[in-house]
């Protein structure tokens, strides 16, 4: 008698049951401590310029040849309330 190995029951098992489907799942919000814990980013003193909204803090990535600025509430549990991508052309013009 053949048996199944442990991995294949799980897997079969896995597919077989019906639970929540990506199309059925809620949207969850980025909050700071996501964020901190699985985004490689640096801490910015303060937020660019063209930030206007109130109680916040900033963290920037570079990535594809970009700058991106995430804007965290600092109300409650931090979550993302704003995000806005710079060419990073401009950090050569800030580093001279």
């Amino acid at each position: 008698m053949r048996y199944l190995s442990p991995l294949a029951a799980l897997l079969i098992l896995g597919f077989s049951t019906t639970g929540a489907r990506a199309g059925d799942a809620a949207p969850l919000a980025l909050n700071y401590a996501a964020f901190e814990a699985a985004v490689p980013h640096i801490d910015l003193k303060s937020c660019p310029a063209g930030v206007t909204l109130g109680d916040v803090f900033c963290r920037a990535t570079l990535a594809n040849e970009q700058i991106h600025v995430f804007v965290f509430s600092q109300t409650g549990e931090s979550p993302l309330v704003a995000f806005s991508s710079f060419d990073a052309e401009a950090l050569t013009t800030l580093l001279n």
